[in-house]
């Protein structure tokens, strides 16, 4: 079923005005790509697989990673991944363990949701916030009940990250709290996303698949696979999971997923129908729809600051932060539906204006949705 839980269409208000417009039914690989020079880009240790099965490559974030694969179009694998069931690399995520009896202290002093009250095994998505108010990253936080937390954070902000971690770390171990951070570095991670993820995953786990909640999370043996981390969550709108699988494994538990290629259930997807399936769900991608100049309240976030965290008023950035959830912050976060059908794709950066001719803002993703048939977006006004 397709999920467009936060996205806001505001249908025949909306015009868009651009010298460079360029019909495109698919996204164009330079949106994805950087400009890096692509033999200074990473590999994840699903790098051969991805040559293996047909996978084309473009340089994401400093990561050597396939934008589609050969069996299946942009559209194809998007719809796909609606229907059926499709899997992702996303190894190229920075994981991170959080040990010590103040990680709690140590996480809320970062980021402004609350993670103390969070059940053994389960977590939700916050951001890390500066002293402005505006998003350093946004991420996943889970309580495991190995007295650990643990972290999956973006790519493309794993040294910003990783750092701002570890100056806090050091800050707090400075005045005798009980805090430890380690990066992993021996695990890759693949997201399973798809309405059949369940019928797919439960033929390789011992327990029930229906019985864990969206955000929960679990150590088991996936398909014999021993020490892999499943989480309910994902990018893409749909029911899934990531796995935390050692690296060393990662191909054959990707192989294992892709036995049910035959049955038609499980195809591999790359980053092209991730970014257009996450569009379509109202999902923000760091660096185009939030960034360190956009408070949560801004991006349409309030709702990962939760009541403690608001009462106690000590996150970074509260003070603007506050201030906008008790009054309308000058900009907002909304969806679009462009006028027509036949139109070109909107693209970060285009301007956006009212009925009257009058800029009001400006788009910070686009794409055709293929489950709608119709140019969306996404943008500040």
């Amino acid at each position: 079923m397709l999920r467009i839980k936060y996205l806001k269409v505001l249908e025949n208000k909306v015009n868009l005005k651009s010298k460079t417009l360029k019909r495109q039914i698919h996204l164009s690989l330079g949106n994805l790509a950087d400009n890096r020079n692509i033999s200074q880009a990473q590999k994840t240790c699903l790098y051969d697989f991805h040559l293996q099965h047909g996978g084309k490559i473009v340089d994401f974030a400093g990561w050597l990673m396939p934008v589609q694969y050969k069996d299946l179009s942009l559209v194809e694998s998007h719809l796909h991944t609606r229907t059926k069931c499709s899997l992702f690399d996303v190894s190229h995520m920075m994981q991170t363990r959080v040990f010590g009896k103040d990680r709690f202290k140590f996480i809320e002093s970062l980021v402004v949701s609350d993670i103390a009250n969070l059940k053994p095994d389960s977590g939700c998505l916050t951001v890390f916030t500066n002293e402005r108010g505006g998003i350093i990253d946004d991420l996943i936080v889970s309580n495991t009940s190995l007295n650990y937390l643990y972290i999956v954070s973006n790519a493309g902000c794993a040294e910003k990250d990783y750092k701002h971690l570890r100056e806090r770390e050091q800050e707090m171990k400075s005045k005798g709290m009980d805090v430890s951070l380690e990066r992993i570095e021996d695990r890759a991670l693949l997201a399973l996303q798809g309405p059949q993820m369940h019928k797919i995953l439960q033929a390789g786990v011992n327990f029930d698949v229906n019985k864990l909640a969206f955000m929960n999370t679990i150590e088991s043996s996936v398909f014999g696979i021993d020490n892999c981390r499943i989480t309910r969550c994902g990018y893409t709108g749909e029911d899934g999971v990531e796995i935390s699988v050692p690296k060393n494994q990662a191909a054959n538990l990707a192989n294992r997923f892709l036995e049910y290629e035959n049955s038609g259930l499980c195809k591999l997807a790359g980053l092209g129908a991730r970014d257009t399936l996450r569009l379509e769900a109202g999902l923000c991608l760091y660096g185009n729809d939030i960034d360190d100049t956009k408070t949560p309240v801004e991006a349409g976030l309030s709702w990962l600051i939760h009541k403690r965290r608001r009462e106690e008023k000590n996150f970074p950035g509260a003070s603007v932060i506050l201030k906008q959830l008790k009054e309308k912050p000058p900009i907002r976060r909304v969806g679009l539906a462009l006028l027509g059908t036949n139109g070109p794709s909107a693209r970060q950066h285009m301007k956006i204006f009212d009925g009257n001719s009058n800029e009001i803002g400006e788009v910070t993703s686009g794409c055709l949705s293929p489950s709608l048939k119709q140019n969306i977006a996404m943008g500040y006004v």
